[in-house]
């Protein structure tokens, strides 16, 4: 059983090291202007293409991914041939420079990562014997998969002349010439590294397609699930989490780099905090989930993401290490919302379907709120504009802020386990 967790924990640290090469910095290259080495797209379409063309994806994904798996393809199998379709893909994405190819791209791309997410966490729950308390162990390698490559980035390929130094990041370098052109070679390396974990899925547990389903077409059953009431209750209150979680993604490198003043080979580091705060809160999920309850803990990721950004909002009057340091939220936003209610779906979901019930709340927090997130992001940016031009990003923090606090209540009034 050690030896399949050690395969399950290198599936979750390759799945996110692929996602956390390009996320946190992509935005900072296409909003840049073309004199600087960026390609000059406004925030709005960054939106979509971080938004709305990574949702089809997911909201294709239980036609695609869910069925499939769930009925005549192994997983691992599966998998391995979304992974090398995507990774030529993000080397293809790399050498363009207009906005519609990027978006075209981009859906195309989706459609062949975003299925992998609930492919993973459906294998690995397939393989485990205690879920609640095996799972955060082995998803946590995913949260170290993203914090080792999104330091490593920019000390290889952004900086020289590396010095250690006491303080976070604990290196300091002279940053390259033509940085922000350098950001989209993060692409590169992550289509590279899908290739490679693409080869890795033929080691992975097989996990054969269920022969002896109940059920004619998995997805029909998977959303069932939605008669009932706590799992409608957490769907309806995953759908503006998951909003205003996508706008972090899109948003947040902008904002510390222009408005915060980090630099830009910065960024990376100072984001994984959250991932570095994920892993303690992942580690002791299982435990929390036991004492505290499902309900508990949805609240509690919920009060993440409204504290997070009160303190976003508040950046004028507060010193930039307090704005590095609130990034430690995202550990609990991420463990105590998301991660809790995959662990939940797995739960509710008969054995036959549990591909397709992934793969639908998947729709949810992937497809359907990234859809609503990026117009919501070209709407607050068009309307919160400073005299100067520049973006109010106090407004925008307090207003994703209060999104979130809404929806808190929302759970601790409805939602029962």
């Amino acid at each position: 059983m050690g030896f399949v967790k050690g395969r399950l924990g290198i599936m979750m640290f390759l799945q996110y090291a692929v996602w956390g090469f390009w996320l946190p910095v992509l935005s900072t290259y296409l909003q840049t202007e073309t004199a600087k080495g960026g390609l000059g797209f406004t925030p709005g379409q960054v939106g979509w293409i971080l938004g709305s063309a990574a949702s089809i994806g997911a909201l294709t994904a239980p036609f695609v991914a869910g069925q499939l798996a769930d009925r005549y393809f192994s997983t691992e199998r599966f998998l391995a041939v979304l992974l090398v379709v995507g990774g030529v893909l993000q080397w293809i994405v790399s050498y363009q420079t207009d906005y519609t190819t990027w978006l075209v791209l981009s859906a195309v791309y989706s459609i062949c990562y975003q299925p992998t997410i609930a492919l993973t966490n459906s294998l690995a729950f397939s393989h485990l014997k205690d879920a609640n308390n095996e799972f955060p162990m082995v998803r946590v390698w995913g949260t170290i998969g993203w914090i080792a490559v999104s330091w490593l980035f920019p000390m290889v390929w952004l900086l020289t002349d590396l010095k250690a130094y006491s303080l976070p990041p604990f290196y300091e370098g002279v940053p390259v010439a033509d940085q922000t052109a350098r950001l989209v070679d993060a692409m590169k390396f992550s289509g590279t590294l899908s290739i490679v974990y693409a080869a890795f899925c033929f080691f992975l547990p097989h996990t054969p397609p269920k022969k002896d389903a109940t059920e004619s077409f998995a997805v029909a059953k998977a959303f069932a699930l939605l008669k009932r009431p706590s799992f409608a209750v957490l769907v309806a209150a995953s759908l503006p989490i998951s909003v205003v979680h996508n706008i972090y993604f899109m948003q947040t490198s902008p904002f510390l780099v222009d408005a915060v003043g980090i630099n830009l080979s910065s960024v990376q580091p100072a984001m994984s905090i959250g991932q570095f705060a994920e892993i303690f809160v992942m580690a002791a999920l299982g435990m929390m989930l036991t004492r505290l309850g499902f309900r508990t803990t949805l609240i509690m990721g919920g009060a993440a993401y409204v504290l997070r950004y009160a303190i976003f909002g508040t950046y004028t009057s507060l010193p930039t290490d307090v704005i590095v340091a609130s990034q430690a939220l995202h550990g609990f936003c991420f463990a105590c919302f998301f991660a809790t209610a995959f662990i939940y779906v797995d739960r509710i979901a008969d054995i036959d379907v549990r591909h397709s019930a992934q793969t639908v709340f998947g729709i949810i927090i992937l497809g359907i709120g990234p859809v609503i997130a990026a117009p919501t992001l070209d709407f607050l940016t068009k309307n919160f504009k400073l005299d100067d031009g520049t973006l109010n990003y106090s407004a925008l923090w307090y207003t994703l802020s209060a999104i979130a606090l809404v929806t808190t209540i929302f759970v601790g009034v409805f939602f029962r386990d």
